[in-house]
Formats: C-alpha cells, structure tokens, sequence
C-alpha cells in the first residue's frame, strides 16, 4: 500500500469515526504508520472534512513535517510516541466516544463481558486523566502503548492495531463494551467473563480466522 492509499484509507476511518458519533466537531485524531512516516489528521479540522492530500506527513524518527501544508494535530506527540515505543502498532485512533467517557466518570476498569470484546480488543487499561495534547498525557499513553485500548481519564479512547480497520473497530467495541456496562450496572452488578472463558474465546477457531481476515482487509 502507497502513501496515497493510506491517505484515502485515513479518510474512509475518519468518516466513520464521524458518522457513528465517536467524535464530534474538531474533536479526535487519526494516523497510521507507512515506511518511517506516519500520516496524521491536520490540526483544526473536523475528521470528515479531511481530503487525502491533507494528511500530513511526519518523519517518526525525527518528529519533523515532511511536507509542506498543514499543521499536524496538537496530540502529535501522542501518536509519534506510541509509534516509537510498539513497532508493531500500524495505526492509531483517538476519539470522544461518549459511553466510554463516561465510563471514565465513575469507573476505571472495564471489565470483558462479551465474546467480540474478548476477541477483538482483550482487556482494556485506564490512565488518570493528564492535560490534553502535553508530552505529559504523551508520556502517559506510551507507558500503555503494549495494550491496544486505552481509556483516558474525563477525555476519551486511544486504541491501536496493526492497520486502520483493527484499531477502528476496537474502538467501536469499546464504545459498546462501555455503554453496556452502564446500561447494566444501573440494574444490577453486571455479569463479567470468567478469565478461563475469555481463554476459551480465544482460542476459537472462528475467532482466529475472523482476526486474521481483519488485519488483512481494508
């Protein structure tokens, strides 16, 4: 894959992020990683409201702007250290989801309750809510950069994988995994997997082949 088709392939998931109201107005931030370069959503601009030639290019090793035009987004540290800390990331997605925000107000551990979270995103880490796009909140993702859902304390998700679809749809499931865990901790102490059951779903053919077809497609 180009860098022109990460480019169209960043605007398909910004849109998404949009229409499924991960985020709202100039809110979030996308990037994904292609030979020593990631391509991040220009500061100021609403997800959707992004073409592909304004992704912009920023060096990993060296932090620099590699083309010339916008401005990156201000959680740019965010990114680039998370990106130099786990080789293995190949895109990240930050969002405001509002269930998982929440969730942040009266929770810090989000427990596996359901087979698609199991598989799909594991267990899920927490970090203090830390001031927005400093190298602090940077600091604090990266020493959690090895999990790939992290739930930011009164501000929102991080989630990573090794393309754009994986760490998309992770985030979608820990929006949903957060909304039900409300929804059920408003009746009653809500009913969590086991960790023999989450090994269990793990280990499931089905489970595997369905992952692995994730990590390949677009």
């Amino acid at each position: 894959m180009g860098s022109q088709a990460i480019r169209e392939e960043l605007c398909k998931y910004a849109r998404k992020t949009v229409a499924n109201k991960l985020v709202v107005g100039p809110g979030g931030n996308i990037s994904a990683r292609h030979e020593g370069k990631m391509y991040l959503s220009p500061s100021g601009f609403a997800l959707d409201e992004i073409e592909p030639e304004q992704w912009v290019e920023v060096d990993i090793g060296t932090g620099e702007v590699t083309d010339i035009g916008l401005r990156p987004s201000s959680e740019v540290l965010m990114h680039l250290y998370a990106y130099r800390e786990n080789p293995g990331i190949g895109a990240m997605v930050h969002t405001h989801p509002p269930y998982c925000i929440a969730f942040t107000l009266v929770e810090k551990e989000l427990p596996i309750m359901f087979p698609d979270q199991a598989a799909l995103v594991g267990k899920t880490v927490y970090v203090d809510y830390v001031l927005p796009t400093t190298d602090r909140l940077a600091d604090a993702v990266v020493e959690k950069a090895n999990s790939s859902s992290i739930l930011l304390g009164n501000h929102g998700l991080v989630t990573t994988g090794r393309n754009l679809r994986e760490a998309y749809y992770r985030t979608e499931v820990v929006e949903e995994s957060a909304k039900i865990f409300l929804i059920a901790k408003a009746i009653k102490e809500p009913k969590v997997l086991t960790a023999e059951e989450t090994e269990e779903i793990a280990s499931l053919e089905s489970e595997a082949y369905r992952i692995q077809l994730l990590q390949k497609m677009k």
